[in-house]
């Protein structure tokens, strides 16, 4: 149970704050935002504030926020169409019932002529209770149209994403992998100031309990000098040694207090991907300060990103196995193994989850956001937008493939945990 909390958290708060950068930076422009969703599939959970519907969905496979124009607009009201109007109290039009129109009496039915509900903001037609004559409608930029009971706000065109400049069509889709990457930084920086940053001075941080510095003497603080005759200058040297003899016996030379002693420790014996390793039972020593837990927010992102891309060169090369990657059935499982190691290495884990998306979201692949910044790059070198019909293909072949490969990971992770 605590693996499937931790999972939904975790997941949660990665697609969260990607799509709040989406979400954000979309408002900030001026583009109406008609979903904000974590997941897909089926409806869970929905909830709706201003012109935007909050929603959770079933499935664990991403999120989106569904932007104006970013898809063709659902209705579409041709000549011929009778339809029922509501009007505001400025006189312009706050509704459009288009079907069920008995169950709004006070609606005055027309007969539409033309339709502008992007640019023009106008309704034409025949009212049915008036003479034959053509009449104009202005419509309220923030009207809805009513269609079996269900609302929706039209968008005038000002309101649309491709209304907007490149700059900011293209923040609002990177805003949603910088989002990751503010979000691992923030983790690092909260467990810097709760754990303190790792030092590479020669002293010992906590001891494990039951472990051989304890059974040995050693105690926390303790600045090592040398070790078997060698002399130590950072923690690096002292790990180094330590892991090179196992169950042997080292004489420490320590300072403690101002004074010199000499200590003797035999590190047990570990197995460490099929390697024996000798162990103490003695954590790096850890320092705390703001300005340093800063800087390791920083650096760790950095870190992982370099993993990240290191790891990706190995799968282009083909150094790789396409069976080594991990779905969300591989998150899953690792996931379970994470809980029990505590919460300080379940937040680690999260930022880099975090990092994860935040690079794979970025590269130039057709229905990510990185393919979508590559269709910006090219508008700007070539001063106009590709064919949107064209981009909408590339984009859809991009994202059926992704499903595909999605499809063949989940069951690689399956057969490798479950089977």
């Amino acid at each position: 149970m605590n693996t499937v909390i931790a999972f939904i958290v975790i997941f949660g708060a990665i697609v969260f704050f990607h799509e709040l950068g989406h979400f954000i930076f979309a408002k900030r422009a001026g583009i109406l935002c008609r979903e904000f969703a974590i997941g897909m599939g089926p409806k869970v959970f929905t909830y709706k504030k201003g012109e935007t519907l909050y929603t959770i969905r079933l499935l664990p496979i991403g999120g989106y926020v569904r932007m104006a124009g970013d898809d063709p607009e659902a209705v579409e009201i041709k000549p011929g169409y009778r339809v029922g109007l509501l009007f505001g109290k400025d006189g312009t039009v706050s509704k459009i019932i288009l079907n069920n129109k008995d169950k709004f009496p006070e609606a005055r039915i027309i007969e539409i002529e033309h339709a502008d509900l992007e640019r023009e903001l106008v309704l034409k037609g025949y009212p049915e209770d008036a003479d034959e004559s053509l009449q104009s409608f202005v419509v309220h930029p923030e009207a809805v149209t009513v269609d079996n009971g269900a609302e929706t706000q039209i968008a005038p065109y000002n309101r649309q994403f491709a209304s907007k400049t490149l700059g900011q069509r293209a923040m609002a889709i990177f805003a949603g992998p910088m989002m990751n990457f503010i979000l691992a930084f923030l983790i690092f920086l909260v467990l810097a100031f709760i754990q303190g940053v790792p030092s590479n001075e020669p002293k010992l941080g906590k001891l494990a309990d039951g472990g051989a510095a304890v059974e040995a003497g050693l105690k926390e603080g303790d600045v090592v000098q040398s070790i078997a005759g060698s002399e130590i200058s950072s923690w690096a040297d002292v790990v180094e040694i330590i892991r090179k003899n196992p169950n042997k016996e080292l004489d420490f030379v320590i300072e403690r207090g101002g004074k010199e002693q000499e200590i003797s420790v035999t590190p047990k014996a570990q197995e460490v991907e099929k390697k024996e390793i000798g162990i103490i039972g003695v954590y790096s020593p850890v320092e705390k300060s703001p300005a340093l837990a800063v800087k390791y927010g920083f650096t760790e992102t950095v870190y992982w990103s370099k993993k990240i891309f290191e790891m990706l060169g190995l799968l282009v090369t083909g150094q790789f196995a396409i069976d080594m990657l991990s779905g969300p059935v591989g998150i899953y499982a690792t996931t379970d193994t994470v809980v029990k190691s505590g919460i300080f290495v379940l937040m680690k884990w999260t930022a880099m989850l975090s990092v994860n998306l935040g690079i794979m979201n970025l590269l130039p692949i057709p229905a990510l956001d990185g393919g979508r910044l590559l269709f910006f790059a090219v508008e700007a070198i070539r001063g106009k937008p590709v064919d949107r019909q064209k981009e909408g293909l590339v984009h859809f072949i991009g994202f059926a493939l992704l499903m595909l490969l999605m499809l063949v990971v989940t069951w690689h992770d399956i057969q490798r945990f479950f089977l």
